[in-house]
């Protein structure tokens, strides 16, 4: 005779059991933790400004982060940081932050320096090379403080002109031409954008100017400009800034990234990211130009180099 099958209650139970462990992977799925929000700092100048857009390009397109920028001033960028309310800034010029190196990565260990970030920086003080056909000595220090007063305008009297730009900006230029006895005296244009207006003012004139600038940037692509000769840069005058007691050039720096201590734990792919991130000076200064030569936006820019450079950038992602 013919049984109908009984259907254990333990069949039942397992049936239960993985319908409910499905289910749970599912619902799993579904509410994964989000992705933490990357800060990074904006410095005001178009170097830091082109760096931030390809790496938010990247950080948010190639591996998920939702990105937000913070234009923030260079020095207060590293108490930030060590709070974490900032992740991450991606040009940092050494021979400005030496104490805040000290401070925050060495001592305190709340801020993580990540390597270079592979563009070579250089602060000096430049002249249109002009002047120097005119009269070689001004490509030296000496030079300048012979003829200081070629350098002279109604702001300033009796004494030459050097031209600065935003003040909240890394100078020792003071220090040098009261420990040279330079006849000079220091004006604040205010920003970046001042001080080339005051360039090309005097470019299209063929006047006397005497400036604070650095490479890499676009305007040595666009004028001819020679940085004047200073005494060479040591440790040992280095050493000195905090006390007033340089009298020698800006050193030649090795740019660096930095990050909030604890990205590593809290975002480690953004983190591995920005650590392999490296491109050179031409790389840099491209972008630059198309910014302030070409009339791009900053963000175009950027893409502009992501679009052309997949074989550098898809190697800093991580594996």
């Amino acid at each position: 005779m013919n049984r109908k099958p009984v259907t254990s209650v333990w069949t039942v139970a397992a049936l239960l059991t993985v319908l409910a462990l499905v289910l749970a992977a599912c619902g799993g799925a579904a509410t994964e933790k989000p992705k933490p929000t990357i800060k990074l700092a904006e410095n005001p100048w178009t170097g830091s400004s082109v760096n931030v857009a390809v790496a938010k390009i990247l950080l948010a397109e190639k591996l998920g982060y939702p990105v937000e920028i913070v234009s923030i001033d260079e020095n207060a960028q590293f108490a930030a940081m060590a709070k974490g309310d900032i992740s991450a800034t991606l040009e940092i010029w050494p021979s400005g932050h030496a104490e805040d190196h000290k401070t925050y990565i060495e001592e305190q260990k709340v801020v993580e320096d990540i390597g270079p970030l592979g563009v070579i920086g250089k602060i000096g003080w430049y002249i249109p090379t002009y002047l120097v056909d005119q009269n070689p000595d001004l490509a030296t220090w000496e030079g300048l403080k012979a003829n200081a007063e070629m350098f002279k305008t109604a702001e300033t009297g009796d004494k030459g002109q050097f031209l600065e730009g935003d003040p909240s900006w890394v100078y020792y230029d003071q220090d040098v031409i009261t420990n040279l006895e330079m006849n000079f005296q220091i004006v604040q244009a205010g920003s970046e954008q001042a001080i080339l207006a005051a360039v090309d003012a005097a470019y299209s004139r063929q006047e006397p100017i005497l400036f604070y600038f650095w490479t890499p940037h676009s305007v040595h692509a666009k004028y001819k400009l020679t940085e004047v000769k200073l005494p060479e840069y040591t440790d040992e005058c280095g050493a000195k800034a905090g006390s007033g007691g340089v009298d020698c050039d800006y050193p030649a720096d090795t740019l660096y990234k930095a990050v909030y201590g604890k990205l590593s734990t809290e975002a480690p792919e953004a983190y591995q990211f920005l650590k392999n991130m490296n491109y050179t000076n031409e790389d840099q200064i491209g972008m630059i130009a198309d910014v302030e030569l070409n009339g791009k936006s900053i963000d175009d820019a950027a893409r502009a180099w992501v679009d052309a450079n997949e074989a550098k950038w898809s190697a800093w992602l991580p594996k």
